[in-house]
């Protein structure tokens, strides 16, 4: 999985203390795809998301494209569930 310098940043942010609100959602979602998670619309403002097997569904944000910090924090939960750690991401894509 190659991330690009966007998707590094993103990243980096979602494992920052405190936690940023920040983070657009879009950005979110492409990390996803980039990490290699399938990613479907659900109904209203879901998102399905499976990454390793592991499944979650998140609401993405509106009408504000910036995700809350209750949700930047779901999505840590599941990265972390997922197998994904920024340490060995960030670090070992150089």
């Amino acid at each position: 999985m190659d991330l690009n310098n966007k998707q590094r940043q993103v990243l980096e942010s979602i494992f920052t203390n405190p936690i940023p609100a920040n983070i657009v959602w879009q950005d979110i979602e492409k990390l996803f795809m980039a990490l290699g998670a399938d990613v479907s619309q659900g109904q209203g403002s879901r998102v399905r998301v499976k990454l390793n097997d592991v499944k979650a569904v998140f609401h993405e944000p509106h009408p504000e494209k910036e995700t809350d910090k209750g949700a930047v924090k779901s999505v840590r939960e599941f990265l972390l569930k997922a197998g994904i750690e920024p340490e060995t991401l960030v670090n070992g894509d150089r």
